[in-house]
């Protein structure tokens, strides 16, 4: 079969340029001078016959033909290189791995050491964001996002649900004479009180929230941080059962009921459909699964 291919190399700098915004910095990562970067551009408009980019002052933007050809580029480049790496056997590289920020410091930075020395010729980069990545124009690997596990062009995995409960220190529990009833919760400060899951548990637990009875504690904005003033005594916090099951376990926070409130999300592991064979891939997805087969089962 005779392929009609743009010129790899070309296709290379055309790539990176797009990705990056700029032929000087596709030209510092492949390294090669600005001028080099600039004719392998020219060369690749010349064979498709349409200009891949507007020049504008200290700026480039992609034409309409650039928009399209940018992220065919971006995934055909990466299955070549993913095609590779399998037939040189092994994972090694890095592997970048997007996730929340809350799973990221609860659930994988204390589990992360023992991949590490499992594989110790593959690197992770995790980047904590709430933001959704686009798998055909970014560089990420993998994903772990909270949802139903319904993402257009992703395989998904279930790890755990995403439910969540009431947690406090026993120290503050123990100065309010115990938490024994969702009414008692009123006795302490609830962080982030304006938070809908607590409303949710309460009515999972049989009562009504009733938040002008409620103290209103610190509002932090996320759960890492609603975690740590519920360990400093501040209030209680409403947090994932999954991510803070250590704390229980170690008797830093209490669970003071068996309830979970739940709006029907849980935790996904996700990668790009085309990519599902590639050996890093393969090794941090069947590690997590495993990790995670107990908390599936509850």
């Amino acid at each position: 079969m005779s392929w009609d291919l743009p010129p790899l190399g070309a296709l290379r700098v055309f790539e990176a340029a797009a990705r990056l915004g700029s032929f000087t910095r596709a030209a510092e990562e492949l390294g090669m001078t600005q001028s080099a970067a600039s004719y392998q551009i020219k060369v690749l408009e010349e064979r498709a016959g349409t200009p891949l980019f507007v020049r504008k002052t200290r700026r480039i933007e992609l034409t309409e033909a650039g928009e399209r050809l940018a992220p065919e580029a971006s995934a055909a480049l990466s299955m070549l290189a993913d095609a590779w790496l399998s037939t040189k056997g092994g994972a090694s590289g890095v592997l970048s791995v997007t996730t929340l920020e809350t799973f990221a410091s609860n659930w994988l930075s204390v589990r992360l050491g023992a991949f590490q020395l499992m594989h110790p010729k593959l690197a992770l980069k995790v980047e904590t964001s709430e933001r959704l990545v686009d798998f055909s124009r970014e560089g990420t690997d993998i994903g772990i996002r909270t949802g139903r596990g319904e993402w257009a062009g992703l395989v998904s995995h279930y790890l755990f649900k995403a439910d969540y409960t009431p947690m406090i220190s026993p120290r503050l529990a123990e100065k309010v004479g115990g938490i024994r009833k969702p009414e008692d919760l009123y006795k302490v400060p609830l962080c982030c009180a304006d938070d809908p899951w607590w409303e949710i548990w309460f009515e999972a637990a049989g009562a009504t929230f009733e938040p002008e009875r409620a103290i209103r504690g610190p509002v932090l904005g996320a759960q890492t941080y609603d975690a740590m003033a519920a360990l400093t005594d501040q209030g209680a916090a409403i947090l994932t059962r999954n991510l803070y099951e250590a704390l229980v376990t170690s008797g830093q926070l209490v669970q003071p009921f068996k309830t979970m409130g739940s709006d029907g999300d849980g935790y996904w592991l996700v990668y790009a459909e085309g990519r599902r064979n590639v050996p890093k891939i393969k090794i941090f997805r069947d590690w997590i699964i495993g990790q995670t087969a107990d908390a599936r089962k509850g």
